[in-house]
Formats: structure tokens, C-alpha cells, sequence
């Protein structure tokens, strides 16, 4: 371990980049289809249609009317732009997760990590900004063009929004505990599963046949973003050494992963009076690395 800051796996970080490409492609095809709604449909009078409309005196007035069809180009539109606003955002969010930003710059981690939010709000605002001041749309034209833009808009930001997003200090802080508590970075998971453990005997794997192991970058990278923070038990189960001071980890943990704390220096674990303690060539170098950050702060 050269860095005391996690890195994701070569495969993992070229699916990240691989997913965020294609986000962004998707995005801007929304964006382009918005600029065509807005400038090819809802401004460009040349597709009015002309119309007359009797008064009840007699008068004739002749006036300009928007089509049925431009109406439902503009439902599809909106449709379209729905579908791959929130296909981007799913992307952007696997991405993040594979790769997550830093969080000790909080505009940059918030713009990161929520632009699978923002993106539709830029795609669906102006449009629909722009229906509602239409001169030439019918009252219920306006009215069933907006309402439908608005729903679709909220449902892409609804789902674009990550509830939960990852961060470098997250990784970083589970890759210290998984170094420091077992001696390497080693963990066990399943496919699927909401958690890495720090061995393969704990009670949530005893029922999976399909048991991996490998280290906490090789379980990010098959969907498994997060280390175990019911430490006391499964070490337990595991037959391995608990510190004295595991609670205190824990909550250091949390504090991390809650955005308390961005510092990525996990409390040094207390063996007094432990047998067992882990030892090891990673766990040396960790030791070291974390000396020099502690020294230089």
C-alpha cells in the first residue's frame, strides 16, 4: 500500500469511466432533443397553422394556432428525455460507486455525486419554462404538455438523487480497518450481498454456496461497496483478536461514512492483553503509512 487514500481496481476504474462516458452521451442527447423542443418546435412559428374563429356578431378573425401534432412531438419529447435522463443518472450512480469522488472538497463531492439529479433539472426546466409562456399553445395544450413535463421531470429527479453516495474516505476508512484488524486486506462476500466480512464462517454467509474473497477494491468492484460494522461479533466468529478499543473503530468508522469526519485515519487498534494480534507485511507498511500522516498533521 503506497497511499494511505483507497484506489479502485484497473477493471473497476475502467468501468467507471466506461459508465460516465456513456452517461454524459446519453445526457446530451436529452439535452439536444430539450434544444429541439425548445427552438424547432415551440419557437418556430412556421409550423403554426392558420385557423379562423367567427364571433357572435359576425366578425371573422383569422389567427394562428400550434398543431395537434407539434402538441404530441412535444409529449414524446418530453418522454424521451425522461427515459434517458434517468438511464444517464443510473450509469452516473454505478459509476460513483465504483469510483467514488473525495469528500474534502464538499461542492465538488455534492456536484459529483448529485449530478444524476442536476442533469434533469437542466434538461426539463427551460422546456418547460418555455410551454407555459407559449402565445400559441391552447389552454389545455399548455396544460397537459406542462403537467406531464413537471411528473417526468420529478421522477427523473427523484431517481437521479444519490441518497447515499459513497466516498474515497468511506473506502479508504473500511480498506485501514479491514489492514489493521486483520493483518491484511482480505475480505469475503457475495454477490449482491450489502457488506464484505472478514471471513468466510460468519452467520450472513452461512447459507451462500458462492462465497469470494478478495480485497475490499476487488469487492467494490463486484458490488460490494462496504466492510461489516458489526466488528465485535463477527471477529468473534471468525476466532480472531478484538481489541480493546473496538467500539471506538466503529464509531470512527461512521463517523466517516456519515460525512462527520473526512479524516482517514482510523484510531490505532489497542491489543493490550489480546492474544492473536494480526501482524503482517500490508499491516507494516500500513503502519508506516499512517505514522507519516499522523506526523504531519
Amino acid at each position: 500500500m503506497s497511499s494511505k487514500t483507497w484506489q479502485p481496481t484497473a477493471e473497476a476504474n475502467s468501468k467507471a469511466s466506461m459508465f460516465r462516458l456513456i452517461a454524459g452521451g446519453l445526457w446530451l442527447v436529452a439535452i439536444g432533443l430539450e434544444a429541439y423542443g425548445i427552438f424547432g418546435i415551440l419557437l418556430n412559428e412556421g409550423i403554426l397553422e392558420d385557423s379562423t374563429s367567427v364571433a357572435d356578431d359576425g366578425t371573422v378573425t383569422a389567427e394562428q394556432s400550434f398543431p395537434d401534432w407539434a402538441f404530441w412531438v412535444i409529449i414524446a419529447l418530453l418522454v424521451a428525455m425522461s427515459i434517458l435522463t434517468v438511464a444517464g443518472s443510473f450509469l452516473w450512480k454505478r459509476a460513483q460507486a465504483l469510483d467514488p469522488p473525495s469528500e474534502k472538497n464538499k461542492v465538488t463531492f455534492f456536484l459529483k455525486s448529485q449530478l444524476g439529479a442536476i442533469v434533469p433539472l437542466i434538461a426539463f426546466v427551460p422546456i418547460i419554462v418555455f410551454i407555459f409562456l407559449n402565445r400559441n399553445m391552447s389552454k389545455q395544450q399548455k396544460g397537459w404538455a406542462g403537467g406531464v413535463g413537471i411528473v417526468l421531470a420529478l421522477i427523473a429527479v427523484a431517481l437521479g438523487v444519490n441518497y447515499d453516495p459513497p466516498s474515497q474516505e468511506e473506502y479508504t476508512a473500511d480498506q485501514q480497518a479491514v489492514i489493521q484488524l486483520l493483518g491484511e486486506d482480505k475480505v469475503y462476500w457475495v454477490k449482491g450481498g450489502a457488506a464484505s466480512h472478514p471471513c468466510d464462517g460468519v452467520s450472513d454467509l452461512s447459507r451462500s454456496s458462492d462465497i469470494k474473497s478478495g480485497t475490499t477494491a476487488d469487492a467494490v468492484a463486484d458490488g460490494t461497496n462496504r466492510f461489516t460494522l458489526k466488528l465485535e461479533s463477527e471477529l468473534g466468529q471468525c476466532g480472531l483478536a478484538i481489541p480493546n478499543n473496538i467500539d471506538e473503530i466503529v464509531d470512527a468508522i461512521e463517523a466517516v461514512r456519515n460525512g462527520e469526519a473526512t479524516e482517514q485515519v482510523l484510531p490505532q487498534p489497542d491489543w493490550e492483553g489480546v492474544e492473536g494480534a494480526p501482524s503482517g507485511a500490508a499491516l507494516d507498511e500500513l503502519n508506516d503509512v499512517l505514522e507519516e500522516a499522523r506526523a504531519s498533521e
